[in-house]
């Protein structure tokens, strides 16, 4: 099968849809399958050869309104040969916005089906966008539901989205596929290299943290309360990886509280030395409220890490409370997030025990099962949608007539979608 996955935001950027693509694109490489990847400019490092083979870069905005995103420019002049010529069966969207426009273009042109991943809640990151309001926020729902419901199908990457989707109007198939883990890779990191490498002592106790420094990922109150156990704990450290607007925050949040030695900012890790990050922790902090899975909970899981979290769509999917971890209602205090890392720092029978479940767990999101899951999906979308494909086919003006009407239904989407939110207010 060839599959064309189209995205707004890609290796070298360090992000949860970025390593969903790639994630799948290399398993679905490993098994045969032909995968091509159209993705913004993005700067940063090169990809390796074999990673970078599979991409096709279209112009972008760098660091859009002071974010590390791209923003892809619309394609003028056609598209490349490369996209041109591949014979994709699947085209897999990855947003509804930008890219996700020419995806449904691509689609029609090729009278493939289209299959969207509604990766998060896109109204949580509005701020990134000029005059972020509320009524902004009814448009993205607007937006993302009215783009679902122009694909042939959509996957979403946990329930709790799954369920929040259908209530917001999707209609057309959903199937629940979550972004697998190399399970193995996670569970053999060398954490006592990464420690050496950031002069972690061998007997500190390390609450760690990966992800994206963003207001999005609630690190004020995750700062707050993991400094509220360090300050009382001496030979604990914060270990956080990941870079983003947010990394100043962290930083007052310790040196208010007199510890700013005892934060460590490793920045931005992929491959081996993420999983020997996550191999130097004792325990994995996450606060998040905008997690659609909770990649990162899973990872930290693969490496035998109990998880000490807020109750969060997403989070629920992976967390097993008082057995692989603790999870706090939404309104627990830092104090409260505190108290929980303290009592796991004093019990290690019982962080021990958390640690073997939290690898059980992890073998749940294993990237060959979930790779499995996905082209399972395509493989009942393509059959489902075989039917109307021919008749598209075998009609002189079907081509035609598909390529108006999907223009037509995207100019009204956003439309109905603008007009809604305005008019709701």
């Amino acid at each position: 099968m060839n599959v064309c996955m189209m995205t707004n935001t890609y290796l070298p950027h360090v992000g949860g849809v970025a390593r969903s693509v790639s994630t799948f694109a290399e398993e679905f490489r490993k098994r045969k399958h032909g995968v091509l990847v159209i993705a913004p400019d993005f700067d940063g490092p090169p990809l390796p050869a074999r990673a970078a083979a599979m991409v096709e870069r279209v112009p972008a905005i760098q660091k859009f309104n002071g974010s590390d995103f791209s923003v892809k420019l619309p394609l003028t002049g056609g598209l490349s040969h490369r996209i041109e010529s591949f014979a994709a069966d699947v085209i897999h969207a990855h947003h509804p916005f930008l890219l996700g426009d020419t995806a449904l273009r691509i689609a029609t042109k090729k009278n493939v089906p289209i299959i969207f991943t509604h990766h998060t809640r896109y109204e949580d990151y509005t701020h990134y966008v000029p005059f972020d309001s509320p009524t902004l926020k009814e448009v993205a729902i607007g937006l993302s539901t009215h783009f679902a419901n122009l694909c042939d199908g959509v996957i979403a990457p946990s329930e709790s989205l799954a369920r929040l989707i259908k209530r917001r109007g999707v209609e057309v198939p959903i199937r629940v596929v979550p972004t697998g883990i190399d399970v193995e890779a996670f569970a053999s990191g060398d954490g006592a290299r990464f420690r050496r490498k950031f002069k972690l002592p061998a007997a500190a106790f390390v609450v760690g943290h990966v992800g994206r420094l963003a207001p999005e990922k609630n690190l004020e109150y995750l700062a707050e309360s993991v400094a509220r156990f360090v300050k009382r704990t001496p030979e604990a450290r914060f270990l956080v990886v990941g870079g983003g607007p947010s990394e100043e925050k962290l930083r007052e949040t310790f040196a208010r509280h007199g510890i700013a030695d005892q934060l460590i900012l490793a920045g931005k890790h992929t491959g081996r030395a993420l999983a020997d990050a996550y191999c130097a922790m004792d325990v994995f902090a996450f606060a998040s409220f905008s997690e659609t899975q909770g990649m990162v909970l899973a990872e930290a899981m693969a490496a035998g890490l109990p998880v000490v979290a807020l109750d969060a769509a997403g989070v629920r999917e992976v967390m097993r409370d008082g057995r692989n971890g603790f999870m706090l209602p939404k309104n627990a205090s830092p104090q409260d997030f505190a108290t929980q890392l303290a009592r796991l720092h004093r019990d290690r029978t019982r962080r021990a025990a958390f640690g073997r479940e939290a690898r059980r767990t992890a073998k749940r999101f294993a990237r060959e099962h979930c790779a499995d899951l996905a082209l399972s999906f395509y493989a009942d979308v393509r059959h489902a949608t075989r039917r109307e494909r021919l008749l598209v086919d075998r009609s002189p003006w079907g081509k035609m007539i598909e390529r108006v009407a999907v223009e037509w239904n995207m100019l009204v989407g956003k439309t109905q979608s603008v007009a809604g939110a305005v008019g709701g207010r």
